[in-house]
């Protein structure tokens, strides 16, 4: 029988065959010091020789992880003060008392649970150059990650040295296992795909963007010597183009693993190169990147020592399109593994990958949001990981608790297995107590740090492409564009769809415009109250702008074609209002109480009457 994971036999026996066999053939040929068939380069003797140093240092470093987990309830009371006491003399710690705040009991006691919302003044005062907002003494903020606000307004989220340096910390102990399971993986390329840390500027200059930015610029050089696709790849902003030069540079490389959030994104990859197949191995071929992509001169330039005419691969490219008609990643690649997001609506994209990749395990990257890690999963084929007890302090709400006005949250070694909680993150971004607004289960332990598996957002979010919309942001959009078209809408839904890609269907009831009432006609010729076809189509255009406009994550999900557009469906009159006394009467509630809800937030709870 094997041994779990985190035993000591399982680890001493993976590093004893990690740093004396080599299981990956890549660095047995390298350590012999001859050319393997699979690679397009041989690693220098000083890369072989700071893998051979960074390999031991990994293995330590997760020794150590998992020695935390083994006293998480100590280590996490550790993390909290340490946050508690850096940040006490600012504004928000003198407000909530921190100078007395002694234990985890204390915190408890002192703050409320809170929200975004509750500290957008004090994050826009930081974002204005007042860091003692937040943070005390000479704390950097290196950046603001941009996230989707449960408003029309994102959040912005903090970067501080203690912030990124736990970050990375969490995302090494997630690299650290899926190498140690996948040594094949060593010394190979990667594929990931990093967006801009600096889409917009403070007023005290100060960056916003994507975290995953300031990752790429600041990873060690080893790591970054085999990243197969150059941080400068952030700079297109063309959604298209970007992952046709991602995939120009990949296709001919030796891909030892892609990482994305989204599933999609490595679906989208993989499409882009079968479509586009002719133009990469012309590409391939001359050396060259498709002159018509909306690619910056700058970024084309830094590109150029990268673009080598390179004919045999070509000829190898060639030869699989004739074998096979299409040009998949499981025909030119050796992966092994990918690395995305599995959990909630995700999974369902997995249903596709062996198409594409065949059966290459997938990782989960675990829980992880701008605003911090949660989870770190240690094994293939589940969304569920271990607790980031290490850098992050973390409370649990049950499920049914959530709405209360001042809810019991339990500390991480007081929830049970097979419980479901909402997670409370305090971090080194100047969030405390902060309602994530992610919905976990718990399914086992590794020593006192729990093993979650998330399931979704908040009762009022969807997310099918990482979108995060929130039931505020429909009706608030919705506003928008029947006022925009001057249109009265009685009652409507708007549900998930899953389809390639996902999309939203709109169910609205005959609505009117002002027009028609007046003239007893619609603008069209129809009677007063009866949408037309046309009119539907242009509720549900308006809709989807309007969702642009007051969510920035789906502005980019839909951008880069990972969700299609708002669509329209026209319900009978009364179809929504029957459905919601049903509603009231099966949970014995009487109308008043009842809550008609806007938004659904899995695929198929539409299926009653969307016909």
């Amino acid at each position: 029988m094997c041994p779990p994971w985190d035993s000591p036999e399982r680890i001493r026996t993976v590093a004893a065959l990690h740093a004396l066999r080599s299981l990956s053939p890549a660095l047995r040929y390298a350590m012999l010091g001859v050319s393997c068939p699979t690679m397009k380069r041989r690693p220098s003797v000083f890369d072989r020789i700071a893998a051979l140093m960074a390999g031991n240092h990994a293995r330590r470093v997760y020794e150590g992880f998992q020695a935390a987990t083994r006293r998480a309830t100590e280590v996490q009371e550790r993390v909290l003060l340490a946050k508690i006491r850096r940040n006490a003399d600012s504004d928000f710690g003198r407000k909530y008392h921190f100078d007395r705040i002694r234990s985890a009991a204390d915190f408890a006691r002192e703050l409320p649970i809170l929200r975004y919302e509750d500290f957008r003044p004090y994050v826009e005062r930081v974002k204005a150059g007042e860091r003692s907002a937040l943070f005390g003494g000479r704390q950097r903020v290196h950046m603001f990650a941009m996230s989707s606000g449960t408003t029309e307004q994102p959040k912005y989220i903090p970067v501080t040295d203690a912030f990124l340096n736990e970050y990375r910390q969490g995302w090494n102990a997630f690299g650290i296992k899926a190498l140690l399971d996948h040594p094949v993986a060593m010394l190979r390329g990667i594929v990931q795909v990093s967006s801009r840390m600096d889409e917009a500027r403070t007023q005290a200059g100060i960056p916003c963007g994507a975290i995953t930015g300031l990752m790429a610029a600041t990873q060690k050089r080893l790591v970054r010597k085999y990243y197969i696709t150059p941080r400068c790849l952030a700079e297109i902003d063309d959604a298209a183009a970007k992952h046709y030069t991602i995939m120009r540079l990949a296709v001919p490389a030796d891909a030892a693993f892609v990482i994305t959030a989204s599933p999609a994104t490595q679906l989208k990859l993989a499409r882009t190169a079968d479509d586009c197949r002719e133009q990469i191995i012309r590409d391939v071929h001359d050396g060259t990147l498709r002159a018509d992509l909306p690619v910056p001169s700058t970024v084309r330039e830094m590109l150029r020592p990268r673009l080598k005419t390179d004919v045999e691969t070509a000829r190898h490219l060639e030869a699989i399109v004739r074998q096979h008609g299409r040009l998949l990643p499981r025909h030119y690649w050796d992966l092994a593994f990918l690395a995305n997001w599995t959990g909630g609506t995700m999974g369902l994209y997995l249903q596709e990958f062996p198409e594409y990749f065949g059966d290459v395990p997938v990782r989960d990257v675990g829980l992880l949001a701008s605003e911090g890690r949660v989870s770190i999963p240690v094994d293939d084929g589940t969304p569920a990981g271990i607790l980031e007890v290490t850098s992050n302090f973390f409370e649990f709400v049950p499920r049914d608790r959530m709405e209360e006005t001042s809810p019991r949250a339990f500390r991480s070694h007081e929830v049970e297995v097979g419980q479901e909680y909402f997670v409370l993150l305090t971090t080194s971004s100047g969030l405390y107590r902060y309602d994530l607004g992610d919905l976990v289960r718990v399914v086992g332990f590794a020593g006192q740090a729990p093993i979650i598996e998330f399931l979704n957002k908040g009762a009022h979010i969807s997310s099918m492409a990482g979108e995060k919309l929130t039931e505020h942001q429909v009706i608030l959009a919705m506003e928008k564009a029947t006022a925009a078209l001057r249109l009265t809408i009685a009652s409507f839904v708007l549900a998930p769809r899953w389809a390639d890609p996902p999309y939203y269907l709109l169910h609205v009831e005959p609505f009117s415009h002002p027009t028609a009432v007046a003239g007893n006609a619609h603008p069209t010729g129809h009677s007063a109250g009866v949408a037309p076809a046309e009119w539907l189509d242009r509720l549900a255009s308006m809709l989807d702008e309007q969702l642009h406009a007051v969510n920035v994550e789906y502005a980019g999900k839909r951008q880069s074609a990972r969700l299609a557009p708002v669509r329209g469906h026209l319900l009978r009159p009364g179809v929504l209002a029957e459905l919601d006394r049903s509603e009231a009467d099966r949970y014995r509630k009487g109308n008043e109480q009842h809550k008609h809800r806007y938004l659904y937030v899995r695929p198929g709870e539409d299926a009653a009457f969307s016909g």
